[in-house]
């Protein structure tokens, strides 16, 4: 794993790249998953909680997951960079410049990750990151969801 200060600016900026990296570890989403987050968030859609109806139903067959549910596995997905920022004190999410939901999770789907550098640019508080993440569901050839965040990593 290689490791990189949150304020050592030009090893961050020399990250930035066009292309995407490698492929992280597999995930599998669970009905498990899926039901628990539907109870936290009380969207109980049909689509994503009722597998008898969304297998007769459904266009897809089967149950999904909530969209939201894959965004908010991202810090549990790892890319396959092994680039890890070190020796902040927090991290502050900033936002989203662009999020896409472009192909659905269905119910027992592994999915996995992999992400850009964008931008490193000094802030008066910290380094703050723009990357670019995409997630799929594995062997699929398009992307699940697309993610381009910003975050402020503080001393």
């Amino acid at each position: 794993m290689r490791e990189i200060r949150f304020d050592d600016l030009d090893s961050l900026q020399r990250l930035v790249s066009d292309e995407l990296g490698p492929w992280g570890p597999a995930k599998r989403v669970t009905q498990a998953m899926i039901d628990q987050f539907a109870d936290v968030t009380g969207d109980h859609q049909w689509i994503h909680t009722d597998a008898a109806r969304a297998r007769s139903e459904s266009p897809f067959g089967t149950t999904i997951a909530h969209g939201f549910l894959i965004l908010s596995l991202l810090p549990s997905l790892r890319d396959g960079s092994e680039i890890r920022v070190t020796k902040m004190s927090s991290v502050i999410n900033y936002g989203a410049d662009r999020l896409r939901f472009i192909q659905p999770v269905p119910a027992g789907a592994e999915i996995h990750a992999r992400r850009r550098f964008v931008a490193a640019v000094a802030k008066p508080r910290g380094t703050q990151l723009c990357t670019e993440t995409e997630v799929r569901v594995v062997d699929s050839d398009k992307p699940a969801l697309f993610y381009t965040s910003l975050a402020l990593y503080m001393p």
